[in-house]
Order: C-alpha cells, then structure tokens, then sequence
C-alpha cells in the first residue's frame, strides 16, 4: 500500500517559516541565548507555531545554518563571475565573516548536529567555493598557486571565533587583510 500523497505546505506555513528563520538569524547573531519564546513573538508567531516548524531549539539552529551557508556557497560563484579574482575573495570574505556571527555562540549545536563536520552536506560544496575563488586568483596571478582550500577553511574558521563586541567589525577586517595578505603573491 502506498503512502498518501504528501500536501503542499500552505502559504502562510511557509511564510511563518521564513519570518522565523529570518528573525532566528538575527537573534543568534544578536545572543547565543537568544530564546524561543522571543524569537516567536518577534516573528508574530504563537510558540506553538514555531515547535511545529521546529521541535526543537537545535532544530532551528541546524536550519538557520544549511540555508545561510547554501547563500554564502552560492553567493562564490556569483562574485567568481562578476568581480576581479581579489575583489571577490575578499567580498566573499566579508560575507563569510557576517555569517560568522550567526555562527558564534551556537557552533557547538553545528558541529554535534553534523558530527563535527564530517556529516555536514555543506562541507564539499564550500571547499568548491574557496577552490573556485582560489582558482581563479591564482589564473590571474593574484593568489598563490596550489593553495589548499582546506587550509584556507582552517583560517576562516577563527571568524566564528570573534566574540560580537564593538570591536568586532575592526577585528575582522584585521583578520580578512592578514588572511588576504598570506594569500597573495605580492602582499
């Protein structure tokens, strides 16, 4: 016997899921303590709505991070094809950092959710980000050639590290230039 077909998620479920994810983001960027009780009301949703969307708070938190970093993975490629090898590398950079706030205060969630990374669908497709901007800095003689993309994660990784504070922004333009920098055949 075959299962009966699955319904469409009705609009408003969809758009009471995107106000939430929208809100969430901006709540744990905020405060790793952000909680669900506020995150709901801010949203203008009941908290009944929120746990049917999300069960749990590490629900939502592993949702937030797949559809935040699939835009920064897409977001590669789009620089790779519009702006000078360079330009895009620190504009993807920069985007990686912002995102790095989300990540700041719940990638303990991240990582046990993926298994310290080695179930994470997004690892693959973001070492062909880095490789692809790298590439192409490297065509043009901007970047060194053979650059490891894993090595390049490896130095990212310290953005979800920077506590918010308001030195933050500061601090990681100081981290992006010396990343940067070590990238560059001529720093």
């Amino acid at each position: 016997m075959t299962p009966p077909p699955r319904r469409a998620t009705r609009t408003d479920a969809q758009t009471n899921r995107a106000r939430i994810l929208a809100v969430a983001g901006e709540a744990f960027a905020a405060s790793s303590g952000a909680s669900m009780t506020a995150i709901a009301k801010q949203a203008g949703v009941g908290v009944g709505t929120l746990y049917r969307h999300f069960p749990t708070r590490e629900a939502l938190i592993v949702e937030l991070y797949h559809q935040e970093i699939a835009k920064v993975i897409d977001l590669a490629h789009t620089l790779a094809a519009q702006l000078p090898p360079l330009e895009a590398l620190r504009r993807w950079f920069e985007e990686v950092a912002r995102y790095g706030k989300l990540k700041y205060g719940v990638s303990e969630v991240i990582h046990a959710a993926t298994n310290g990374g080695l179930d994470d669908r997004n690892y693959e497709p973001f070492l062909g980000a880095i490789a692809a901007l790298l590439d192409a800095g490297a065509a043009s003689g901007d970047l060194k050639p053979g650059i490891d993309p894993q090595d390049v994660l490896l130095q990212l990784s310290v953005l979800w590290r920077i506590p918010p504070a308001p030195d933050a922004p500061a601090r990681t333009a100081r981290v992006l230039t010396l990343i940067l920098d070590g990238l560059r055949t001529r720093p």
